[in-house]
C-alpha cells in the first residue's frame, strides 16, 4: 500500500508524532530502532530532532542520510494510536 506521510513533529526524547493522509496518527518511540552505523548518531537528540519529510517518498529523513520507510511509520503509528472512547491505559 502507498502510505503518504502528511505531517510529523518532534515530541520529546526520541519520539516523533506522525499523521498520514488516511487519518492514522500516533507517537513513535524510535529508541529501540536506532541501531547500526546510520541510525546510532540519531541517539543524540540534537541530531534526531532535525528531520524533514522527504517530498517524493513522503517519509522521514535525517541530515546524515538515515530514513525510514513510510510503511514502517504507518504500522508503528497504527499500533500506538488510541481508540476513541478507550483509556490509553486499557
Amino acid at each position: 500500500m502507498d502510505y503518504q506521510l502528511a505531517a510529523a513533529k518532534y515530541v520529546r526524547d526520541l519520539i516523533v508524532w506522525v499523521r498520514f493522509d488516511d487519518g492514522i496518527e500516533g507517537e513513535i518511540d524510535f529508541k529501540p530502532e536506532l541501531y547500526g552505523p546510520v541510525f546510532e548518531p540519531l541517539l543524540d537528540t540534537s541530531q534526531f530532532r532535525n528531520f524533514d519529510i522527504y517530498p517524493e517518498l513522503r517519509t522521514l529523513v535525517w541530515k546524515n542520510g538515515a530514513d525510514v520507510s513510510p510503511e514502517f511509520l504507518h504500522e508503528m503509528a497504527r499500533h500506538t494510536q488510541s481508540v476513541p472512547g478507550q483509556s490509553a491505559r486499557a
